[in-house]
């Protein structure tokens, strides 16, 4: 499959920047490590783990003690704000390239022949989402010519040409001012959107609630009234408390009263 070496934009550092455009296992692991830290951090991790364990490729890092790559993520500055679970995370992906394309890491999208077959290859790795699948495909197709048939709707929305959607668009500096533009706009959309999906959200709970509760109250029981007493019937509790006529005078009379 045709490829081209294109000039990347993504770590802010001439030098790192090279590297990731034509090193694939570099390319690799900085799509790892772009997760939860700035663009250029991640970006810039490939060339700062090559100076640090020396020249290496896939093979070097699988083989490698995972006690030592976690140091070499781990020196100041650390490669990432999870520095030991990201080194975990690449030798993990480094594994897999050795196991499933002999530790060359662009015989990945070389010898895809669709782009659904690319996107199923990306997403298989460690630490590639399925979102980070679809920008690293668009990646492959925009930048590097990498285009397999159907790559486009693989990798939708960020295939789409003219966007500026992710690091797939990234071939200059006004591009990349042009992607955190758009990152902001949907940051901020998010935010705004978030109070009424709670609000909406309260407001279902609290009908389920109600529901739940008047499904499981019990009906109340009837008692049945008692009937009233016929007028002129004797009251015999009030009956048996009064005292015998006569009984009165017997008492004065044994007293002597």
């Amino acid at each position: 499959m045709p490829t081209k070496q294109p000039q990347l934009y993504l770590s802010g550092d001439p030098e790192a920047d090279r590297l990731l455009s034509k090193d694939s296992l570099a390319l690799l692991i900085g799509m790892v490590l772009d997760q939860q830290i700035p663009l250029e951090w991640a970006f810039y991790g490939p060339f700062n783990l090559q100076q640090r364990i020396g020249s290496y490729d896939a093979t070097t890092i699988a083989d490698m003690a995972e006690s030592e790559l976690v140091a070499a993520f781990l020196a100041r500055p650390a490669l990432h704000r999870f520095p030991a679970a990201m080194a975990r995370r690449t030798q993990a992906m480094c594994q897999q390239l050795v196991s499933d394309y002999g530790g060359d890491a662009a015989r990945l999208w070389k010898t895809a022949t669709s782009g659904t077959e690319l996107l199923d290859r990306v997403q298989a790795l460690p630490g590639f989402g399925k979102q980070k699948a679809k920008i690293f495909v668009a990646l492959l197709g925009k930048q590097f010519g990498v285009k397999p048939p159907g790559w486009e709707e693989a990798a939708s929305p960020f295939g789409e040409a003219g966007s500026h959607l992710s690091i797939a668009d990234i071939d200059s500096p006004e591009a990349l001012t042009l992607v955190r533009q758009h990152k902001r706009e949907m940051k901020l959309a998010a935010r705004a959107a978030a109070p009424v999906a709670k609000k909406t959200a309260g407001r279902t709970a609290a009908r389920a609630t109600a529901a739940a509760g008047s499904a499981k109250a019990p009906a109340r029981k009837r008692v049945p009234k008692k009937p009233a007493a016929r007028s002129g019937a004797p009251n015999r509790s009030a009956a048996s408390k009064r005292a015998p006529a006569g009984a009165g005078s017997a008492k004065k009379a044994a007293t002597g009263a």
